[in-house]
């Protein structure tokens, strides 16, 4: 029979290399796999359907493009924006790219690389309800609709600096977007690139009262809690397309122009 002391060491060498196995990162998964399953949610132009219903976006060229770095193919999930850290926490995608803003609460729940972005949250007005406006500060009333999508920045943005008004949540851009359009909302609280592409296309319809964002944001890639091995890729990734450019050239294409328009994407 072993000693005490021997016996306690060979069962803290067992345990560690059993929880060693049994918590292996999710990065040799993907690598043994050879595919990285990708969670995206549909926001212009981040992620969209083109004429044919395939996905395309920033975050799916970015996807790509990591997968094709590591050797592997891209699947890409789409979630509603509320399902999307729920599915990362569950397993069932590997990595979060969808335009995620770094923020604390998020932080409580997934790990997130360096920042591949920066965006911030805009404000579109509709033209019809609010031609009398005078200040922003007028949109802080109860009988003043406010739209957006549940669970996103926009969301808590909205809620704080309009804390009166009506603020109505929506699972998507597209019905947030339709209240709008529709004369039965004043406001759309969603990201800049977001806003300033909706006004692009109902000009006569919706206005941007200020050109800057309500507030800053960074994004990134999210991933599980803990996965260590992965998010040291990410970030060693992240640094290494930012100073070939990649990422800046790529972001110019889908934020900077329309010409991804002319693809017959969804808008």
């Amino acid at each position: 029979m072993l000693p005490l002391k021997n016996a306690s060491r060979l069962f803290l060498l067992l345990f560690l290399l059993a929880t060693g196995t049994a918590f292996a990162d999710v990065l040799d998964d993907v690598l043994e796999r050879g595919s990285i399953r990708i969670g995206v949610s549909e926001f212009v132009p981040w992620t969209m359907k083109d004429a044919d219903g395939a996905l395309q976006g920033f975050e799916i060229d970015v996807g790509r493009k990591l997968a094709s770095d590591m050797g592997v193919t891209a699947e890409f999930v789409a979630y509603e924006w509320s399902d999307i850290i729920p599915a990362v926490q569950n397993g069932e995608v590997d990595v979060i790219a969808a335009g995620m803003a770094i923020t604390p609460e998020r932080a409580l729940k997934v790990n997130f690389s360096r920042p591949i972005a920066v965006s911030g949250v805009g404000l579109a007005l509709n033209a019809k309800l609010t031609e009398d406006l005078e200040a922003l500060s007028e949109l802080n009333r109860p009988d003043v609709k406010i739209c957006v999508v549940k669970g996103t920045l926009a969301d808590s943005v909205a809620r704080t600096l309009f804390d009166r008004a009506s603020i109505h949540t929506f699972s998507d851009n597209a019905e947030a977007e339709e209240m709008l359009l529709e004369d039965r909302a004043e406001a759309y609280v969603a990201s800049m690139p977001a806003i300033v592409f909706m006004v692009l296309r109902n000009t006569e319809k919706v206005s941007i009262p200020i050109n800057e964002p309500l507030v800053a944001s960074s994004e990134a890639i999210a991933v599980k809690k803990g996965e260590q091995e992965l998010l040291n890729f990410l970030d060693a990734w992240v640094t290494a397309r930012t100073s070939d450019k990649w990422l800046l050239t790529t972001r110019d294409y889908w934020f900077g122009t329309l010409d991804w328009a002319s693809s017959g994407a969804e808008q």
